[in-house]
């Protein structure tokens, strides 16, 4: 499947790279979704299959290379490529909180081994903004005195919150929101017989992440507007349509649907204030106010999907017509 988002950093990459001037730490900014991580995994299978430059290359990170090599990479097994993320909980499927310090010391320890394949080592951190405070300090005196040869890509979803140590130290990549139209261009080929009044509300939502698009392009747009309209018009006298978004919604899993909602709700609101009269306008302006409050709210604490989900169920049921 084609990428979109990449073809700005893949060039400022493959320039610094072509003419001899790879800086020893990148970091790749951006909101999630963006493709950071696999933008990553293509520099890295890039290094692992070409080692140095040489004058006048011209090739894309997708450039097949040593073709041995690519073979590890695809296998997972290539010696030199070093991931650093969040493992799971007591071998479930959970993922741990952070990346702790003992796994930024364990890679540590694998940088001062020679290299047995190659001319590169490559560690990835997928993300950055995971690491415990201990080992954010510990990375940072790596990339203080970085081992010869060895290339750091450190994934990042929000920069502003690092150690500021550490982005002075890496050459930056910004990874930016997709244009609306191209945007709209590449999810139609994805998926040609989707509804053009989908994919425009699919776009609207992803505010031009690409990851998020491709979360949401599956989930059925009209279906779940179908289920908060019946709300507002119903007022779900016994919440079972309102558990039903919460179990929906909830969940790290569901964050993306639960993003959609919080999207689409705004255009829900302003369709049922066009229809009305002006007279019952009012109560509609609150709901977009108590929704706004409550998702502010939200992000601020532990952003529970369900909570979000049920009182935005809340906040529609009260426009229902009274009998």
């Amino acid at each position: 499947m084609t990428l979109i988002g990449h073809s700005d950093a893949e060039k400022a990459f493959l320039e610094a790279w072509q003419g001899g001037r790879l800086h020893h730490a990148w970091l790749l900014a951006g909101p999630q979704g963006m493709g950071k991580g696999a933008f990553a995994a293509r520099v890295a299978r890039f290094l692992a299959t070409h080692g140095q430059a040489g004058a006048g290359q011209a090739v894309t990170l997708d450039d097949p290379g040593d073709a041995a090599a690519g073979k590890l990479v695809e296998a997972g097994n290539h010696p030199e490529i070093i991931q650093l993320a969040r493992q799971p909980k007591d071998k479930g499927k959970e993922l741990a909180r952070n990346i702790t310090i003992d796994q930024v010391r364990g890679v540590i320890r694998r940088l001062h081994l020679s290299l047995s394949l190659g001319d590169w080592r490559v560690i990835i951190v997928d993300a950055v903004d995971d690491l415990e405070t201990d080992g954010a300090n510990a990375l940072l005196k790596t990339l203080e005195e970085p081992p010869a040869r060895t290339l750091f890509l450190l994934v990042s979803h929000s920069p502003g919150r690092l150690l500021p140590t550490i982005r002075s130290r890496c050459r930056i990549l910004r990874f930016q929101p997709v244009d609306h139209d191209v945007m709209t261009a590449w999810l139609h080929v994805l998926r040609p017989m989707t509804d053009r009044a989908e994919l425009r509300a699919i776009v609207a939502a992803s505010g031009g992440v690409p990851g998020k698009a491709l979360a949401l392009i599956d989930s059925d747009v009209a279906a779940m507007e179908a289920k908060l309209l019946a709300i507002a018009a119903g007022g779900d006298p016994g919440n079972r349509l309102r558990e039903a978004l919460a179990r929906e919604v909830g969940g790290t899993s569901n964050r993306a649907r639960l993003e959609l909602v919080i999207d689409i709700v705004p255009g829900l609101l302003a369709r049922l204030a066009r229809e009305r009269p002006v007279a019952e306008i009012a109560p509609v302006l609150a709901a977009w106010d108590r929704v706004q409050r409550t998702v502010r709210d939200a992000v601020r604490g532990s952003y529970d999907g369900s909570m979000v989900g049920f009182e935005i169920g809340n906040c529609l049921a009260e426009l229902a017509p009274k009998a």
